[in-house]
C-alpha cells in the first residue's frame, strides 16, 4: 500500500504446502528477479510470455484461481493492521486489507497484463478511461501540458482538450505525430510531462513510429504513455520504447463485448506511486475493478493470441478484396498504407497487421446506407461501437466515437464523413463473410453507387 512496497503488484500469491525451497514460483516471489521477467525471457512474444506468468491456481487446487469476492480482510493479531496501513505488510506477503486497495484476483489479472506488454507491474481499473486519466493526472500537476497526437479516441480527446483544462489546469497541444519537427516544437522542456499516443489511431489507423518518438520525449525527460487498445499481440510498446501502456480491457482482450475494464501497464514504481495511500490516483480516485470481472479477464487472455490472429487474416483478406474492387480502403497490412513498412518492422511475428480497417465511402449518407445492407439484408456484420468481438462491428467515426471533435479537428486527423470504421470478427467462414459484403455492395450499385471495378472483378 505505502510507497516502500514498490513490487507488490506483481508478486501476491501463497505457496502450496510441501513445496521445495526453489520452484517455479520463487522467480516471481523473489523481488531480485522482478525485472528478469517472462516479457524479457521470451524476447518479443507476448503470448509466450504471458504463457510463461504465473499461474494462479484455485484455493483447493483447481485448475482456475479462486475468485476473492470479499470487499473487506480480516487480521489475526490487532497489530497486524497498523503494520498494513504502514506498508510493513502488503500483498506480496499475502495480507489484504481493502478490495479498493488491492484484491488478489485483480491482482493476478495484473500479472498477466504486465506478461502481455512486457511491462514490470500492471494494475486493472474499471474502464478503459479511468486507466487513462488516472496515469495522466498522476503525471501531470496543476500547470502541467501534455502533447498528444490530434488522431485520438474521442473521449481521450475530449479528455484533454475539455476536461483536464478546466478541472486540473492541465493543457494539451496536440500534433501529427508524423512530422518529428512538429513534435519537438511542442514539448516545453520542464512543463511537458507526458506524450500520448495510440499505437494505431482511432480511427484513422495511423501506426506510430513508438522508437523514433520514445527517443524524442525521453531526450527531453517526457513519458511516452500509449494506448495499445488497437493492437494487443500485435505491437509492444513497452518493448520498444514507451515508459506506459494502457488499455481498454474492453475490446479485444475481453472480446466478449460484454464487460468494460480497462489497466495501466509500466515501471513498478509508477503502479506503487498511483497506489499510495496519499498521492496516489488509483488509491484516491477509487477506479476499482470488481474481482468477479478479474476472474472472467483472467480466463480469456490465454486465447487471446488465437483469437487476434484470425481478427488479422481476416482483415487482411478483406481489405485486399475490398482495394481489388476499386474501394478506397485503409489497412496497415496493405502495402501501399504509408506506415505499412513502419508497421512491418516494430510488429511481433505471425500475428498480423491489426483487426481494423476503413472504408471511406466519402458522404455520410452513402457509409449508413452500405452499413443499413451489411446489417440489416446480409448479415455481415453489426452497427455497433466498440472493437474486439467475434462478430464485425462498424461504425461511422465522425458521427459515433469521434463526435466529441469540431468539424476542424476530425478535419487535422484525417476522418471523412463518410469513414466506415470495421473491427473485422471472426464468426462463420471467410467466404460466407466475403459473400455477404458482396451482396451489400450489389444493392448499393442497385441505388446508383459506382466504384472501380464490378463485384465479379474480384478473384477468389
Amino acid at each position: 500500500m505505502a510507497h516502500t512496497k514498490s513490487h507488490a503488484f506483481l508478486l501476491s500469491g501463497k505457496k502450496r504446502p510441501n513445496q521445495d525451497e526453489f520452484d517455479g514460483d520463487d522467480l516471481f516471489l523473489s523481488k531480485k528477479s522482478l525485472l528478469l521477467s517472462p516479457a524479457v525471457t521470451y524476447g518479443d512474444d507476448p503470448v509466450a510470455a504471458l504463457a510463461a506468468a504465473r499461474h494462479e491456481f484455485g484455493e483447493h487446487g483447481g485448475v482456475n484461481m479462486s475468485i476473492e469476492a470479499s470487499a473487506t480482510f480480516t487480521v489475526m493479531e490487532p497489530d497486524t493492521m497498523r503494520r498494513m496501513f504502514s506498508g510493513e505488510l502488503g500483498p506480496d506477503r499475502d495480507f489484504f486489507i481493502y478490495s479498493r486497495h488491492f484484491n488478489p484476483t485483480v491482482l493476478n489479472l495484473g500479472r498477466q497484463m504486465a506478461a502481455l506488454e512486457g511491462t514490470e507491474a500492471a494494475y486493472c481499473t474499471a474502464s478503459g478511461m479511468s486507466a487513462i486519466s488516472s496515469v495522466l493526472l498522476q503525471l501531470c500537476s496543476s500547470g502541467g501540458h501534455v502533447v498528444a497526437s490530434r488522431a485520438l479516441y474521442g473521449g481521450t480527446h475530449a479528455l484533454l482538450s475539455h476536461f483536464l483544462p478546466r478541472a486540473c489546469n492541465i493543457t494539451t497541444t496536440f500534433v501529427e505525430i508524423g512530422d518529428v519537427e512538429m513534435v519537438k516544437n511542442a514539448i516545453v522542456e520542464g512543463k511537458t510531462k507526458v506524450f500520448y499516443f495510440e499505437s494505431m489511431s482511432n480511427p484513422t489507423l495511423t501506426v506510430a513510429n513508438i522508437p523514433e518518438l520514445s527517443r524524442i520525449a525521453h531526450e527531453k525527460g517526457v513519458m511516452v504513455v500509449v494506448d495499445n487498445t488497437f493492437a494487443p499481440v500485435v505491437l509492444s510498446p513497452a518493448r520498444l520504447g514507451a515508459d506506459v501502456v494502457v488499455h481498454s480491457i474492453s475490446k479485444f482482450i475481453s472480446g466478449g463485448a460484454d464487460i468494460i475494464a480497462g489497466a495501466v501497464c509500466g515501471p513498478a514504481s509508477l503502479v506503487n506511486s498511483m497506489m499510495d495511500l496519499h498521492q496516489g490516483t488509483l488509491m484516491l480516485l477509487g477506479p476499482t475493478m470488481n474481482a468477479k470481472v478479474a476472474f472472467e479477464l483472467s480466463g480469456r487472455i490465454p486465447h487471446l493470441g488465437l483469437r487476434m490472429k484470425e481478427h488479422c487474416h481476416r482483415a487482411m483478406e478483406f481489405a485486399t478484396r475490398m482495394k481489388k474492387l476499386g474501394l478506397k480502403v485503409n489497412y496497415p497490412g496493405l502495402e501501399d498504407h504509408p506506415q505499412h513498412e513502419l508497421l512491418k518492422s516494430m510488429a511481433n511475428k505471425d500475428y498480423g497487421y491489426g483487426a481494423l480497417l476503413c472504408l471511406d465511402m466519402e458522404t455520410e449518407e452513402r457509409a449508413n446506407r452500405l452499413m443499413q445492407h451489411l446489417q440489416n439484408f446480409t448479415q455481415f456484420g453489426l452497427m455497433a461501437v466498440s472493437l474486439g468481438y467475434y462478430e464485425t462491428l462498424m461504425s461511422v467515426s465522425g458521427s459515433s466515437t469521434s463526435s466529441e471533435m469540431s468539424a476542424e479537428e476530425k478535419k487535422l486527423a484525417g476522418i471523412s464523413p463518410g469513414l466506415i470504421r470495421m473491427s473485422v470478427g471472426y464468426i462463420g467462414t471467410l467466404e460466407q463473410k466475403w459473400s455477404q459484403f458482396e451482396k451489400a455492395l450489389l444493392r448499393m450499385q442497385d441505388s446508383g453507387f459506382t466504384y472501380k471495378n464490378s463485384v465479379s472483378a474480384v478473384t477468389k
